[in-house]
């Protein structure tokens, strides 16, 4: 179970060196204020990604707890009974809420942020592809060790 999760962790903390290297490499090349927003806008991504990560594992831990509910019929193939329907609605409703309100809220903070003038636009694009960053890189890693692995 573990195992399963590895990528995932490791996707992280590529995330927090990535967002370190572009927050530093901004500073460097170009001012303290393209470097904030590319930190400010790290954070919020690298947040929101967590968030959502585990706001789908509690997702899909209630299916799970839905489909043990009813084993019998599930492995039947019959219809499950409508206490399973209300749960697996109620998830799906909780999902779907918490999306859009983590959503709304992002674009709260971020209007805020743009309207204040605080943040430089260009920097905050950049720290909001952060963990566009990190997943590319992950994927990247992984496919390498694949086509190495496979060609021994």
């Amino acid at each position: 179970m573990a195992d399963d999760f590895f990528p995932l962790r490791k996707m992280q903390v590529v995330s927090w060196a990535c967002l370190f290297c572009l927050s530093a490499g901004s500073w460097i090349f170009f001012s303290w204020d393209v470097a904030w927003s590319v930190a400010v806008g790290g954070v919020i991504s690298i947040v929101s990604f967590l968030l959502t990560h585990q706001d789908v594992a509690y997702f899909m831990k209630s299916l799970d707890v839905s489909a043990q509910d009813t084993p019998g019929e599930a492995a039947q193939g019959e219809e499950p009974d409508t206490q399973t329907k209300q749960k697996l609605r109620l998830g799906k409703s909780r999902y779907i809420i918490k999306f859009w309100l983590r959503l709304a809220i992002i674009g709260l903070i971020l209007l805020m942020l743009i309207k204040s003038g605080r943040v430089n636009i260009f920097g905050l694009l950049v720290g909001l592809s952060t963990v566009v960053f990190s997943i590319t890189l992950t994927t990247v890693g992984v496919a390498g060790r694949s086509i190495i692995s496979s060609r021994r």
